[in-house]
């Protein structure tokens, strides 16, 4: 079946294995809320598919994703943060994007380049993650003063432990090799190779009975969403969009400088 170029998303399905590839290379594949929408729409479009069995999530370009659009999402006035509940738009918010799709079908995260802040959520919200050997992640949201406590709480249910704590408080870059290592990433795919890695694996899920592995990823996708909810449900209240040492990491990152001494308010 030929590609079909979305606005933003790439779509195409050979036998039972869909690719979706985020399709915004000039921006590096930031996700803003019309990112979010078409992704949405993909997602449902390989869920309709009855001959559809396994999806692999990529991106376009130099990367998978660099997480949130700071222009659209976070340079927000007081009043639109409180208006919105925080960053992401109510209806397009990047935590709703699996957790909730009616048939559990499994989907294969092929990622390259930078995997950052709401980019990494998406990857490892995908029931495997195939990283190029290249591959680096961050938790951008640490030093950026919004809280990592929803990717801390999703690499520890992925098996990070230890190691979730610590990328979660530092916000460091860490490497495909280490989250290997931390059991978070299944398999690490040469330079360049990472999408016909991830579609090998695919094809092995696809050969199996679709049902019965949609039942395994229905039981994964309820445990995820629990523990990244239950994370979520403690910290939002505190609204750290609102606080100054955000608006001062964020200046500091716009203006490409290092932040001021933060504050705690």
């Amino acid at each position: 079946m030929p590609a079909a170029q979305h606005e933003l998303v790439l779509y195409s399905r050979d036998e039972h294995v869909v690719t979706i590839t985020l399709n915004r290379p000039e921006k590096r594949n930031a996700f803003n809320a019309e990112l979010v929408k078409e992704l949405r729409a993909a997602l449902l479009r390989f869920e309709a598919d009855d001959d559809a069995f396994v999806a692999v999530l990529t991106g376009s370009g130099p990367c998978f994703s660099s997480g949130a659009d700071v222009g659209e999402r976070q340079i927000r006035s007081v009043a639109e943060f409180d208006r919105l509940g925080g960053p992401q738009e109510p209806d397009a918010h990047t935590a709703d994007l699996l957790a909730r799709l009616p048939k559990s079908k499994p989907i294969v995260a092929a990622v390259h380049g930078v995997v950052m802040g709401l980019g990494m959520g998406v990857a490892f919200e995908c029931d495997l993650v195939v990283a190029d050997s290249q591959t680096r992640f961050q938790i951008t949201e640490t030093p950026r003063g919004l809280g990592g406590a929803r990717f801390w709480a999703l690499l520890h249910f992925c098996g990070g432990g230890s190691f979730a704590t610590e990328v979660a408080l530092t916000g460091r870059f860490f490497s495909a090799a280490e989250a290997a290592a931390a059991g978070i990433v299944g398999s690490i795919a040469p330079p360049g190779s990472v999408v016909e890695t991830a579609t090998a694996l695919a094809r092995q899920i696809a050969a199996n009975p679709p049902l019965s592995v949609q039942a395994t990823v229905r039981a994964r996708r309820w445990f995820m969403d629990q523990a990244e909810r239950a994370a979520m449900a403690i910290t939002d209240p505190m609204k750290l969009y609102l606080t100054e040492d955000f608006r001062e990491a964020l200046a500091a990152h716009l203006e490409k400088r290092k932040p001021r001494p933060f504050r705690g308010r």
